[in-house]
């Protein structure tokens, strides 16, 4: 099977900005609560949110892929990012923020349906496994830098050096100044309609997908449902995912009130090491 590197490569920055939008969660939690003044409780609804989508929108997506093909409904789903992420920046609230994190949440999950099956075509079935591990490395580089730009934009938006930067003085202008940290979602909007305008100019390869990669049928899904073994796998990858992402996006909170360190500095840091870290384990595991 010939092998399309173009289309690798834009499997592996779809990767990237999934990643950028996803884990951003964890350092701004603190700056959620204290913005909206809502609850601990309250502020877990918006990983929540956001995660519940995948469980939402994974056989959907499925069937989605199976009818259009994959070109337009990464498209789409990268168009729901820039959806999600303009409605929060532009009005910025907690109820806006549920609605628009459900949306993102979407489209990632639609778009992690629809690029596994395309990076076995354009990187070629024997290199699958390598690539696999590969784009979870890169996935996890995003997670690491993302808490970062973060940091860079709170710390320094509303400054006098944000004057000199265009990129701080477009963001100023446009992001309340009691939440520097709303800036993020601009970025994101930016992203992900870069993203769109990308695959709209992409030649896409012909997708055979396998047995195991095809959505399959109604009928199906409501026999897997009634066996134990499926919904002991579901708990078992839902008690992972709280563990994972309960760490990253509390670690900055905790950090803060338990040991009094600034969340955006010290909080981000940490944050983006809780990724490193696995995203050296994902490297160890390459090897």
């Amino acid at each position: 099977m010939q092998r399309n590197r173009y289309m690798v490569s834009i499997v592996f920055l779809t990767f990237f900005v999934m990643s950028l939008l996803t884990n951003i969660l964890g350092p701004i939690v603190p700056d959620i609560i204290s913005s909206f003044k809502v609850s601990l409780a309250a502020a877990a609804l918006l990983p929540f949110s956001f995660f519940i989508a995948y469980g939402v929108m994974s056989i959907p997506a499925g069937f989605l892929v199976d009818r259009f093909s994959e070109k337009p409904v990464m498209i789409a789903a990268f168009f729901a990012g820039t959806t999600g992420s303009l409605s929060f920046a532009l009005h910025p609230s907690y109820g806006v923020a549920i609605v628009s994190l459900f949306v993102m949440g979407s489209g990632m999950a639609t778009l992690q349906t629809a690029i596994n099956p395309l990076l076995r075509v354009a990187g070629g079935e024997e290199h699958f496994a390598f690539n696999s591990a590969f784009a979870q490395l890169i996935f996890g580089l995003a997670s690491f830098i993302s808490p970062y730009i973060y940091s860079y934009l709170v710390l320094n938006l509303g400054t006098p050096k944000a004057a000199e930067n265009p990129l701080l003085a477009t963001l100023g202008k446009i992001t309340p100044p009691a939440l520097p940290w709303a800036s993020m979602y601009w970025i994101f909007a930016l992203v992900t309609l870069i993203m769109v305008a990308v695959l709209v100019f992409s030649r896409f390869p012909c997708v055979e997908r396998t047995a195991d990669e095809s959505a399959g049928s109604r009928a199906m899904y409501g026999s897997l449902f009634r066996k134990p073994l499926v919904w002991a796998y579901f708990l078992a990858i839902f008690a992972y995912v709280g563990c994972e992402q309960g760490t990253a996006d509390w670690i900055s909170k905790f950090l803060s009130t338990y040991h009094g360190f600034d969340p955006h500095k010290t909080g981000a840091a940490a944050g983006s090491w809780v990724w490193g870290l696995l995203t050296a384990g994902c490297f160890n595991g390459i090897g």
